[in-house]
Parts: structure tokens; C-alpha cells; sequence
């Protein structure tokens, strides 16, 4: 597959990806935070919709301010069918990822769910054609052996929601790979505004087929209790919590998939590790839950490798640069 030809890669527009890349990860922690507290008492289809009506409403009122009457133009595509299958991509990350949620701590949750930068620098290879070297490799390598670390294997007590947490990676993973394809033609406003769409019919669909509860009695296991909990009116102390939802993962997503246009793919990932020791920190503070030893182990070795990651990046780039060379050790 041909190279794509990356947006600007100068050094102004690659501090700019950063910055929102590191940005857009600290402001999407607030979302996960919110929607595991939210896990236990409602469901997914509803925190969904009103998360996805908060987050249109900011896509929409964007739109209206930097393109007044013709907010329109800014949604128009020529690439329908790369936007829904990123939509696609966005959606059942999301979806896998609340479910996987709402029954891991959620230190643990998120430090698995970041192997999804370690697969998108694997996958930048095939699909973008961008270059990896051996040294990223190993890097690779040693953030998956952090996920087996902190799947148990041996121990007997390996958890079905670690399982979904890893393949919203992959689906998370995939959509940045298609943020990165679609980026010379389509704006991140027009991105935001299509995968809001998705997140409102889906959850509309979801609501109209099990918003009664007919399929949630007696489900113990609580990722299928969020996925087929009943609709219930939302008490006034968990209004924030919702529109913490909608507004976190409005402007975070908005900053993050900006990077992904400013920035190439491997440069951009490693900074999402910042949301990791930020995950723990809202697992201590909120939850009161702290991560045991494997954990911290594989948590260790995962964003380790992701921090490796980028200082090859940076040292690779400034050595590329004054060469005049593009091989990628």
C-alpha cells in the first residue's frame, strides 16, 4: 500500500498535535470516570443518548461559530462510507469499553484499554504505510506482555470484561488508523458531528429495543446489567455526571482527533498514556480502589512501552531530519 502523504510535518504543527493530544486525554478521563460512576444504576443506551445530545449540542454550536450559515458545509463529505465505517470503529469501541468498565477497577480498565496506541503504531505499518522499526517492535512486544501480566492467565480468575476492554482497543486503534486516511479531505469538526450521529441513533435503537428492562431481570453480571438496564429518570445528584459525560467527550474527542490531523499516528499515540496514571489517579479518588501488585506490573510494562515508543519518535525524527533520510529504526 502507498505511503499516505501526512499533513505538515513541521516542528509548529507537531507541538500543536502533542499539546492536544495530551489535552484531549486528560479532558476523555473525566468521561470515563463519569460513566463508571453512572454504571451501576443506569444504562448504557441512556448515558449514551444524553452524553451524545450534550456532545452534538457542542459539535453544532462549533459549527455555527466558525462557519455561521454555512455550518452545513462543515458536515458535507465526498468519503461517506469512510465515515461510517469510522463511526462504526468509534461506536463499538466506546460500547465495549463501558462494558468492560463497569466490572474492572477502573485503573485497570484504562491502562488496557492504552494498548490501543501500541496496536495502532503495529497497524500504522500495514494500513498507512508508515515505517516501524525493530526497536518499536520490541516495544510493542513488551506492552502486550503487560496485557497478559494483567489478564492473569494462570491464576483461574481471568475476567470476560478484560476481554472487551482489549477489543475496543483494537476497534479504537483501527478508527485512528482511519482519522489518519481521511484527514487530508475531512476536518474534525465534520468527524465529531458524524460519530455524535452514530452514538444518538444507536443509543435510540438500544432504548427502543430494551429501555423497558424486559431482558435485565435477574442479570448479576454487571456489564450486562449496564447493557440491558431499564430507563430510569436520573436523580438531581447525577445531572453533573451526565453532562460531565457529554462535554468531556465532546471536547476531548474534538482536541484528539485534531492531533491525529496535525500529528503522524506514532508521534500522537504515546502522549495518550497520560490518561493511565490519570485513570488511577480517579480510581483512588472517586472509587477508593487501588491497583494491586500485578497490576502495577503490567501497567508498568504497558505504559513503559508507549513512553519508549515516543522517545523514538522524537529522537528518530531530529536524527531523520538532519540526514535528510526517512528509514525508521
Amino acid at each position: 500500500m502507498a505511503a499516505l502523504s501526512p499533513p505538515s510535518a513541521a516542528p509548529s504543527a507537531a507541538v500543536a498535535a502533542i499539546l492536544l493530544a495530551l489535552g484531549g486525554s486528560l479532558v476523555l478521563t473525566v468521561n470515563d470516570m463519569a460513566i463508571k460512576a453512572l454504571s451501576g444504576a443506569y444504562a448504557l443506551h441512556q448515558v449514551v443518548l444524553l452524553r451524545g445530545l450534550v456532545g452534538m449540542a457542542m459539535v453544532i454550536a462549533l459549527l455555527a461559530a466558525t462557519r455561521g450559515r454555512r455550518a452545513l458545509d462543515g458536515v458535507r463529505t465526498r468519503r461517506p462510507g469512510l465515515h461510517a465505517l469510522r463511526v462504526l470503529c468509534v461506536l463499538g469501541s466506546n460500547v465495549l469499553f463501558f462494558l468492560g468498565l463497569a466490572a474492572l477497577p477502573l485503573a485497570d480498565g484504562v491502562a488496557l484499554f492504552f494498548v490501543a496506541p501500541l496496536l495502532l503504531t503495529a497497524l500504522s505499518v500495514p494500513l498507512l504505510g508508515e515505517r516501524v522499526g525493530p526497536r518499536r517492535w520490541a516495544a510493542v512486544a513488551a506492552g502486550l506482555l503487560g496485557v497478559v501480566v494483567m489478564l492473569r492467565p494462570g491464576s483461574g480468575a481471568l475476567d470476560p470484561a478484560a476481554l472487551l476492554v482489549l477489543l475496543a482497543a483494537l476497534a479504537y486503534a483501527l478508527m485512528h488508523v482511519l482519522t489518519r486516511r481521511m484527514a487530508p479531505t475531512e476536518g474534525a469538526l465534520a468527524m465529531s458531528f458524524w460519530t455524535q450521529a452514530g452514538f444518538l441513533a444507536l443509543s435510540c435503537a438500544m432504548g427502543l429495543a430494551a429501555g423497558d428492562g424486559r431482558y435485565a431481570e435477574g442479570l448479576s453480571n454487571p456489564s450486562l446489567a449496564f447493557l440491558l438496564r431499564a430507563w430510569a429518570w436520573p436523580a438531581a445528584a447525577d445531572w453533573p455526571l451526565f453532562l460531565a459525560t457529554g462535554l468531556s467527550v465532546g471536547a476531548g474527542g474534538l482536541m484528539v482527533s485534531q492531533a491525529y490531523r496535525l500529528g503522524e499516528a506514532g508521534l500522537v499515540a504515546p502522549f495518550e498514556y497520560v490518561a493511565v496514571p490519570m485513570g488511577v489517579a480517579w480510581g483512588i479518588v472517586v472509587f477508593g480502589t487501588w491497583p494491586d501488585a500485578t497490576a502495577w506490573t503490567g501497567i508498568a510494562l504497558i505504559v513503559g512501552a508507549g513512553l519508549y515508543v515516543l522517545w523514538r519518535e522524537t529522537r528518530v525524527g531530529r536524527g531523520s531530519a538532519a540526514r535528510g533520510e526517512g528509514e525508521v529504526p
